[in-house]
């Protein structure tokens, strides 16, 4: 819009109340239907561009010039359009822009705000010279459709790095994380940007969303993990699950220079974008024996890690053939399980036994107890991970228990509002099947195949509703459903499920 220095109208008429009542246009949201409430106050219709004068009350149609006609009799000529905001000048025929308007506008917005207790609601894109070559290179917009591939990429394994990779190929590919690196939320505030984990994993979207098809070489993001998380440093085999569990935590501490992480110094109220997405909270009720007195804690949790049978965690079958061998150095069940069977064994209550009492506070003494682990509060995304590595002081194992998993996942029966997840371990399909609340889709699987001491992962992601893709390191091929969950010889390790809206 231009500036209206012709007329000088601005300038002319600008008195108290009209400054009021300039300030009082822009504090007020327009919209549709706010717009509805008001007519023309000559044909009485809500329609046809209807702008308010701002010397009186006055409220006229733009298209059939009833505010034409008012300013031209009142010589009040500035008026407002109702559902943008744009100030329109009569003598100059045009929507205006002027800097003393639109300064007192801000600053009167501003002090509304603090009123009531928000902050800025957004802040004007002034774009980088970086930016303005990408804007010049790229001037016309790409039409995302059902077949594009812009988002697969494939990465270069840098000596037994395929832990990594198949992590990185599931974060990039989890929707909330990827909508919030591709809007370029995060705003660094470390002394060394360079050894920023977020900043380097906003690099990362960028790279996987280029429409670039040849791999990527992520030896700026191993650099950074060996450098942030030392344990992880080393060109042997490292585990996935460290790694994702080392990712989180670097990402998380990364955050707290973000507008979303001021509370990060709090492990338990961090608003920062990674618990955002993947804290949860699992609460413990421990019942004691005598006067069944109850205490409950809830603590976070980024990951739900679930036994599997086959293993030394004592396991009481839920359908017949669930037990093993070990052949090999690996853990060989007879039957099969499946994820909500993994799900009933973590959230059926569990005897503690002679050898673990408790100080009831009840009794003030010690005594026998229960304890069930139920979901308090449900993540935006779920992380299973199921517990196929084995450590002990005798063993060490991988356990190739055989475990089925679903598309969709109901988390219901599992959750401490649940009355199933109370009834002694007796869980029933939930009866209301109209809410959305807790039920999760699948998105990402990570595999491995072969043994503890030599082995390979792999990830399969899911691009759009229904099309899978596997991503073995540098090479990317398109998968079936059947083969996501039939991985015959790939051992799922990590299922990684999005919530669905509601």
């Amino acid at each position: 819009m231009p500036h209206c220095s012709g007329c000088g109208v601005c300038s002319s008429d600008w008195t108290p109340s009209l400054r009021t009542s300039i300030c009082h246009s822009f504090l007020i949201p327009f919209s549709g239907f706010q717009a509805k409430s008001c007519v023309c106050h000559v044909c009485g219709v809500h329609l046809n561009r209807l702008h308010s004068c701002l010397h009186c009350v006055f409220f006229g149609c733009f298209t059939k010039k009833h505010i034409h006609e008012h300013a031209k009799s009142k010589r009040h000529n500035l008026a407002i359009e109702l559902v943008y905001g744009g100030v329109y000048c009569f003598l100059c025929q045009d929507y205006i822009y002027d800097r003393d308007i639109e300064a007192v506008a801000k600053e009167e917005q501003r002090k509304a705000w603090k009123m009531q207790g928000i902050g800025e609601k957004f802040s004007t894109w002034e774009p980088t010279k970086r930016e303005l070559e990408l804007l010049t290179h790229n001037p016309k917009r790409r039409k995302i459709t059902a077949n594009c591939t812009i988002g697969l990429r494939g990465l270069i394994n840098l000596g037994n790095t395929c832990f990594m990779n198949c992590i990185v190929q599931a974060l990039t590919h989890t929707p909330l994380l990827r909508d919030f690196f591709l809007s370029d939320r995060h705003r660094c505030e470390m002394q060394s940007p360079s050894s920023c984990l977020v900043c380097e994993m906003s690099s990362l979207f960028q790279e996987f969303y280029s429409g670039h098809r040849s791999p990527h070489i992520p030896y700026k993001l191993l650099h950074l993990v060996w450098t942030h998380a030392r344990h992880l440093a080393g060109y042997e085999q490292q585990d996935a699950h460290e790694f994702l569990i080392a990712a989180l935590d670097v990402l998380h501490r990364h955050c707290k220079g973000d507008d979303n992480g001021k509370k990060a110094n709090n492990p338990n109220h961090c608003n920062c974008i990674i618990d955002q997405i993947f804290t949860g909270g699992l609460q413990s009720d421990v019942t004691c024996q005598v006067c069944h007195g109850v205490s409950t804690t809830i603590d976070p949790f980024w990951d739900i890690s679930l036994d599997l049978p086959g293993s030394s965690t004592p396991f009481w079958p839920l359908s017949p053939g669930s037990e093993g061998s070990v052949v090999n150095g690996e853990s060989h069940a007879s039957g099969t399980t499946t994820l909500t069977d993994c799900l009933r064994r973590f959230t059926r209550p569990e005897h503690l036994g002679s050898s673990a009492k408790i100080k009831c506070s009840g009794c003030h003494s010690y005594q026998e107890s229960t304890k069930q682990l139920t979901m308090k509060k449900l993540p935006i995304v779920a992380c299973f991970h199921l517990k196929r590595f084995e450590h002990s002081a005798k063993l060490r194992r991988k356990i190739t228990t055989y475990v089925s998993f679903p598309l969709e996942l109901d988390m219901t029966p599992f959750m401490a509002s649940s009355k199933e997840s109370r009834m002694n371990g007796q869980y029933q399909q939930p009866t209301d099947s109209l809410s959305n609340d807790n039920k999760y889709s699948l998105f990402a699987v990570v595999n491995h195949q072969g043994t503890l001491e030599s082995g390979h992962y792999t990830s399969f992601i899911r691009q759009h509703k229904d099309q899978w893709f596997k991503c073995d390191d540098a090479i990317i091929t398109k998968a079936s459903i059947e083969d996501v969950l039939d991985s015959e010889g790939w051992a799922p390790l990590f299922l990684f499920l999005e919530r669905w809206v509601s």
